[in-house]
C-alpha cells in the first residue's frame, strides 16, 4: 500500500476517518476529501504529525462541476488515484408516508446521484492507466431490506446495481471493484433526527473493523472481478 494515492470521500465520517488511519499507517498517500474541512484538516494534522501523508480537499458529491475540480486536483498533484473510497453517506429510515420529498431527494442526490457521479470522475483515469481500485459501501441495507429502510433501501441497491453493471463496463481495463455490505457500524450516522430508529451501537461494528474490511478490499489483486463481501457484528444483527 505504499505510496498508494487513496482518496476518500466522507473521510470524516466515522468510517472513513478510520480508513483514513489505517491507510495512512500503511503508508499510502490519503486525500481527505469532504465538505467539513475543519474536520478534514484536523485529522490531516494528526496523520501527519504520526508520520503519514495526508492532504485536504474539497469536494460536494452533489456538484459535478465540485467533483471535477478535486478528482483533476489529485491527479495534477499526486500523479494518479490508486484507490477510491466513496465512505460518505446519509440515512433515512422512516415511514414513507412520514418521509419529506425534500429529504428523499436529498437521501437520493447524496447517497446514490453522489456515488454516480464520483464514481463517474475517477474511472476514465483508472481505466487510462489500466489500474485502480473502486470501493463502495452500500452497506447491509443495499443487500437486505428492513421496516422503515425505503428510500434508503432505494439509494443503496442502486449503488449495488451501478457497481456491477460497471464490472462488465471494465472487464478489460484492470480496475477492481468490491462492494461492502456492512452490518450496523456505531458512528453518529444514527444520531440524526431522520433515522428513527432505536439502535444499541455496542452491539454493532466498529469503525476501526468497517476500515479492515475496506483495507482488505483494496488490497485484492483481482482486477476485472467484483468482490462482495458482507461483514456483520458478533451479534447478527442487521444494524
Amino acid at each position: 500500500m505504499k505510496d498508494q494515492v487513496v482518496l476518500i470521500v466522507g473521510a470524516t465520517g466515522g468510517i472513513g476517518q478510520a480508513t483514513a488511519t489505517l491507510f495512512a499507517k500503511a503508508g499510502a498517500k490519503v486525500v481527505l476529501a469532504g465538505r467539513n474541512r475543519a474536520a478534514a484538516e484536523t485529522l490531516a494534522s494528526t496523520l501527519n504529525g504520526a508520520g503519514g501523508e495526508a492532504y485536504v480537499m474539497d469536494v460536494d458529491v452533489t456538484d459535478p462541476a465540485s467533483i471535477d475540480r478535486l478528482v483533476q486536483e489529485v491527479v495534477t498533484n499526486l500523479g494518479a488515484i490508486d484507490i477510491l473510497v466513496n465512505a460518505f453517506g446519509i440515512g433515512l429510515i422512516q415511514p414513507i408516508a412520514d418521509a419529506s420529498v425534500d429529504d428523499i431527494k436529498r437521501t437520493l442526490d447524496v447517497n446514490t446521484l453522489g456515488t454516480i457521479l464520483m464514481t463517474k470522475a475517477v474511472v476514465p483515469h483508472m481505466a487510462e492507466r489500466k489500474s485502480g481500485k473502486v470501493i463502495q459501501i452500500p452497506g447491509i441495507i443495499g443487500k437486505h431490506v428492513m421496516r422503515g429502510s425505503s428510500v434508503y433501501s432505494a439509494s443503496k441497491f442502486a449503488v449495488a446495481g451501478f457497481t456491477k453493471a460497471l464490472v462488465e463496463d471494465h472487464k478489460r481495463d484492470g480496475i477492481g471493484f468490491s462492494l461492502l455490505y456492512l452490518g450496523g457500524v456505531g458512528t453518529p450516522f444514527w444520531d440524526s433526527d431522520i433515522v428513527q430508529m432505536r439502535v444499541q451501537k455496542e452491539k454493532m461494528l466498529t469503525a476501526e473493523e468497517a476500515a479492515k474490511a475496506i483495507y482488505y478490499a483494496a488490497s485484492q489483486p483481482q482486477p476485472g472481478v467484483l468482490n462482495e463481501m458482507v461483514i456483520q457484528p458478533d451479534s447478527h444483527q442487521m444494524v
